[in-house]
Order: structure tokens, then sequence, then C-alpha cells
């Protein structure tokens, strides 16, 4: 495979130079690439809040879907 570029650099810095840019960078302890999956109980509830609130977005104040009117079946 081909050598990237920053590699490139770095190995004529040491052959020339005889500096070793490695060194001064910092060691990690820990892994930064961690992922913890989502529990069952954390995917039920993100799928609650996405569809909690559907129908808020019209005209309906209380976010609720069905409407009843009650004038009508006051006759």
């Amino acid at each position: 495979m081909a050598k990237s570029a920053a590699k490139r650099r770095r190995e004529h810095l040491l052959r020339n130079l005889g500096k070793d840019v490695t060194i001064a960078r910092n060691e990690v302890n820990f892994s930064t690439h961690v992922r913890m999956t989502k529990s069952k109980k954390e995917k039920l509830q993100q799928n609650y809040n996405k569809y909690k609130k559907h129908f808020t977005k019209g005209t309906i104040p209380d976010g609720n879907a069905f409407y009843y009117d009650t004038a009508i079946f006051a006759a």
C-alpha cells in the first residue's frame, strides 16, 4: 500500500533531522471510541417520545387527534 503524505513527512524529519515527532504525542489511557448500545427501556422511551406529540402541530391545542364537537349531538 502507498504511504500517506503525513507518514512520508514524519519519516523525512526522522531521517534528515533526527526528530521523532511521535514522541510528542499525548498518550490516551482510555478508548475514545467506546460505544454503548441503548437498553430496551431506552429504545422504548425514545420511540414513545418521538411519536408522543404527533398531533400538536395542527389546530388542536391539546394535541389530541380526536376532537368531538358536542354541539352536533345537542339537537
